[in-house]
């Protein structure tokens, strides 16, 4: 090789291409958050453009925002550890709405195995809630894991499994929850804006799982197992334990946002959770992470929850059809699978 051809080959490797440099500004969370960005702007500017008021770029409107987006947000996050691996939960809204509904039952109602009221301490019950949700995960893993059964088959199970335990538990709505459970919903002032303590709450399980994800042996045992099981079983990754911690983690993740909805709603409600798992699966597509796994940023899936929050508020404001809401977001969901798959296919 010639000096001029070296000095050639050393420069086209110091500066980016164009190609290299697209390819980074489409790579999670870069991406997402362009989009997001272009959505906004879009929200901000039409309103205008029809002489109506400007009210999407406030802050009150990007506080109530964040509220919508807290609870699929914290669904998300365990979807995304699972999906990282390569499986999907169809099951999670569900298990939250039994988890919901059993910590309101035991806090205002108590238990008793004879029907006598036995008081049960709010924190208890928040205890018992988790409980159940992370046993949930347990279960989902070991069917997975054990019985080397498709996480779809596994999840959709479970899933109906919750809604017939929510409904043996209740069909109605319980009121009267006790502070505790209400306590995540009082807010801070930020810029005049309420901001109540779940949405917080959502924000902080994201830093705390990216930072698992990004800086721990478990994180990077998790995107290897989603790249390629058999591989990392090779290595010595034990890929049935990852599997189960996801699994079991993604659960306690679920019961988590069963508090944080009990908060917002002040009450347990048997009929929450009916599109959160087609909701949290939105959410992390549309935030980069792979369907096939070992690929993705939980970081994405926070923005991909806000992208689908800001399209919902911003319609809302513009006076669209609910309906018009759910038709974009299913075409936004399919670019993004579709996107997906041809970057696998390049691959």
């Amino acid at each position: 090789m010639t000096t001029h051809t070296l000095e050639k080959s050393e420069s086209s490797e110091a500066i980016p291409t164009r190609s290299s440099r697209l390819s980074l500004l489409l790579t999670p969370p870069f991406g997402p958050l362009l989009f997001l960005f272009i959505i906004c702007v879009i929200f901000t500017v039409l309103p205008l453009l029809r002489g109506q008021e400007q009210r999407f770029l406030t802050v009150q409107n990007f506080a109530l925002i964040f509220q919508q987006t807290a609870v699929v947000g914290v669904l998300a996050i365990g979807q995304t550890l699972i999906i990282l691996t390569a499986g999907i939960d169809l099951s999670n809204g569900l298990v939250m709405a039994l988890t919901s509904v059993i910590t309101a039952g035991l806090a205002v109602h108590g238990f008793g195995p004879r029907g006598e009221a036995l008081y049960v301490d709010p924190i208890v019950a928040m205890l018992i809630g988790l409980g159940v949700a992370s046993l949930a995960g347990f279960i989902n893993g070991l069917l997975v894991t054990r019985l080397k059964l498709p996480p779809f088959i596994v999840t959709l199970g479970t899933l109906n499994i919750a809604f017939a335990l929510t409904r043996m538990y209740t069909t109605t709505t319980i009121n009267g929850l006790p502070q505790p459970l209400l306590a995540l919903g009082s807010a801070i002032t930020v810029f005049g804006a309420r901001v109540p303590l779940y949405a917080l709450v959502m924000l902080v399980l994201f830093f705390v799982v990216w930072f698992i994800l990004r800086e721990t042996r478990i994180g990077r045992h998790i995107y290897a197992v989603g790249d390629n099981r058999e591989a990392a079983a090779l290595v010595g990754i034990p890929v049935n334990r990852v599997l189960l911690l996801v699994y079991t983690s993604a659960g306690f993740l679920y019961g988590i946002a069963a508090l944080l909805l009990l908060a917002r709603q002040e009450n347990g409600d048997p009929q929450a959770g009916q599109t959160s798992n087609l909701e949290s699966i939105t959410a992390v597509v549309l935030g980069g992470t792979s369907l096939f796994g070992g690929r993705g940023h939980v970081m994405g899936t926070l923005i991909g929850a806000l992208v689908v929050s800001v399209i919902r508020n911003g319609l809302t404001q513009q006076g669209a059809n609910p309906i018009i809401q759910t038709f974009i977001t299913g075409i936004l969901v399919i670019a993004a699978v579709a996107v997906d798959q041809l970057s696998q296919r390049s691959r």
